[in-house]
């Protein structure tokens, strides 16, 4: 007779999904950069937006698109700085160092906001699929210019067998792994191009194509970002709430 002994699984090697989320709340601590931009944004922007950030007169910061595509204060930067009038927002004027403690801040209570919602991954499809997916695919096919980019014959192929529904909508708003590019133009009319690390008031850096870490001063050369998720973050400022259940229902029928 042969005997299968099953392998004993230590505890800590695969916790239960309630043990994973109260580990990872614990392990989210502000860093020094959150609790200088909590301090900045209670002096100009809570009054509006709220004290942590939810909304007040001002839209709910926590559940931003914007922010949420935000790098570094990249989105959030200009906004401050320039403002938004047609909306009531007036400009402030914040060095780029009070604006990344910003991002920070809001970034840490985005990260906040999404552990306290602890939703497993495995969340029932019943519970997310109200949307109309032949009105899904008229979007895809349409008004979202989704087909530009994406082919459900191709690199959507199965995507609803590859991922969890709540990871499939996770990845439809908010889809990871493209890095934004630079090009940046010399003085000499040299191009150099790679990946972006840095890009603020005053400073740009990539690595270049044999992997070196180049830094340049703004106003001495040309620079143009190439970024592959563009099209994400301006559909995300027009999506309605009806857009997002249709089109995640139509990516659920790509088995």
């Amino acid at each position: 007779m042969i005997v299968l002994a099953a392998r004993p699984v230590p505890a800590q090697e695969n916790p239960a999904p309630g043990a994973r989320h109260h580990r990872r709340t614990a392990e989210l601590k502000p860093t020094p950069a959150v609790e200088r931009g909590q301090k900045t944004y209670e002096g100009n922007c809570a009054f509006c937006h709220g004290e942590d950030a939810t909304g007040g007169r001002g839209p709910d910061l926590v559940r931003s698109p914007l922010v949420a595509h935000d790098k570094a204060g990249d989105q959030i930067g200009p906004v401050i700085l320039n403002g938004r009038p047609s909306k009531g927002m007036p400009p402030f004027h914040l060095s780029g160092a009070q604006i990344k403690d910003i991002a920070e801040f809001l970034h840490y209570r985005q990260a906040e906001g999404l552990e306290s919602a602890h939703l497993p991954s495995d969340y029932a499809l019943k519970w997310m699929l109200t949307g109309n997916a032949a009105a899904g695919k008229e979007f895809f096919n349409g008004a979202g210019k989704c087909k530009d980019c994406h082919s459900p014959a191709g690199d959507l192929a199965h995507a609803a067998t590859k991922y969890s529904p709540l990871e499939l909508e996770s990845q439809m708003l908010y889809p990871r792994g493209a890095k934004r590019t630079v090009t940046v133009t010399l003085p000499s009319g040299q191009t150099i191009e790679g990946p972006l690390d840095h890009l603020d008031e005053f400073n740009v850096a990539l690595h270049d194509s044999a992997g070196w870490y180049r830094s340049f001063p703004l106003d001495q050369v040309k620079v143009s970002v190439h970024d592959p998720l563009a099209a994400h973050r301006e559909l995300l400022d027009s999506l309605t709430q009806a857009d997002v259940h249709n089109l995640f229902a139509y990516m659920e029928t790509l088995k």
